[in-house]
């Protein structure tokens, strides 16, 4: 067999491994969160003056219903068979709306937010690394300085800044959610507008900080690799600059291809704080809300698409790399 297809397939058996044991997490983990889910909505119900007779009868009429008064090993392999059948069961909070639906309704807004950040901030930021390393002098004193600062921004503290002087200081953009209020989503011009303006604030507070980020891991991979002896080498044999620029910008962006591939696997829980600084609809404002209520089947419905996306990210690079860079994939024959 093939050496490389050897490694393939070891790599899939690993990253299976992985995805079992990241499920089993999965499911602990929220068990873990103290109180409990149904005792959270019946006291909901008697805030509302329900009798305790009434109430008892509703808690084990629950408990039943969501199957938390069976042993845990019995519910861990519901689990596992609820998802090998495609059904990551009901929410405890929005009952009787199936995990499934709540997020093929919030995946697209996630999605809509993060891909185009991620992609713009990454591409920009990486071009600004590069020149800056390149050009040096001036450019490279307003850049490095710059992206530095907006590199040690945490998201959700450029979100809350953006959010107070443009939504409510001088209230230029709308300072919540994905759309005005009594507005029906739609693909007419009206709601593409609206939800334009209130996609800018959220889509700059990830993007700013990609872009400073990027630049910084460009920059300095830049630099390096402009100082090793094999540009040198071609320097002296009178190679052109944009010839050798390519080489140089080819072996740098390596480790960026890396970064920009967890940060598209993380990107469905990555920005949770902008989400929620913003009332986002996507999927981070809903895992805050899940784990607020304690809501089991919403949490691990979250938290299992943000796991598939992270394995499935760091699967196709590790593949990838091979491909794209040849002193990796003669090594991993040679290891072999």
């Amino acid at each position: 067999m093939n050496p490389f297809r050897r490694h393939i397939y070891r790599k899939i058996i690993w990253y299976l491994i992985t995805f079992c044991i990241a499920v089993t997490l999965n499911w602990l983990f929220p068990r873990l969160i103290p109180g409990n889910p149904v005792s959270v909505i019946v006291s909901q119900m008697a805030a509302g003056g329900v009798r305790s007779e009434t109430l008892e009868k509703i808690y084990a009429t629950y408990m039943h219903e969501f199957g938390l008064d069976k042993p845990l090993y019995q519910q861990f392999f519901d689990y596992l068979l609820m998802i090998f059948r495609g059904d990551l069961g009901t929410s405890f909070m929005l009952y009787p709306a199936k995990v499934i639906d709540i997020l093929k309704q919030a995946l697209p807004w996630t999605i809509a937010l993060q891909l185009p950040a991620i992609l713009v901030g990454w591409i920009l930021g990486n071009l600004l690394g590069a020149f800056a390393a390149y050009k040096k002098g001036i450019f490279d004193r307003l850049v490095f300085p710059t992206s530095l600062f907006f590199s040690c921004i945490p998201y959700y503290c450029l979100a809350i800044f953006l959010l107070y002087l443009f939504g409510v200081k001088f209230a230029i953009l709308p300072a919540m959610g994905g759309y005005s209020m009594g507005v029906i989503p739609s693909f007419s011009l009206s709601f593409i507008i609206d939800f334009l303006k209130h996609y800018i604030l959220p889509f700059f507070s990830i993007v700013m900080v990609t872009i400073g980020t990027q630049a910084i891991g460009m920059r300095e991979m830049s630099i390096y690799e402009l100082n090793t002896d094999y540009v040198m080498y071609c320097k002296n044999l009178g190679m052109r600059d944009n010839k050798i620029s390519k080489y140089v910008f080819k072996n740098a962006i390596l480790p960026q291809i890396t970064g920009l591939a967890i940060s598209l696997g993380t990107m469905i829980g990555g920005a949770l704080i902008t989400e929620i600084v913003f009332s986002y609809p996507g999927i981070g404002s809903w895992l805050f809300t899940a784990i607020r209520q304690v809501d089991y089947p919403l949490i691990q419905g979250c938290t299992l698409i943000i796991v598939i996306a992270v394995l499935l990210a760091n699967f196709t690079i590790d593949i990838a790399y091979g491909f794209i860079d040849p002193r990796i994939k003669t090594a991993r024959m040679e290891g072999k």
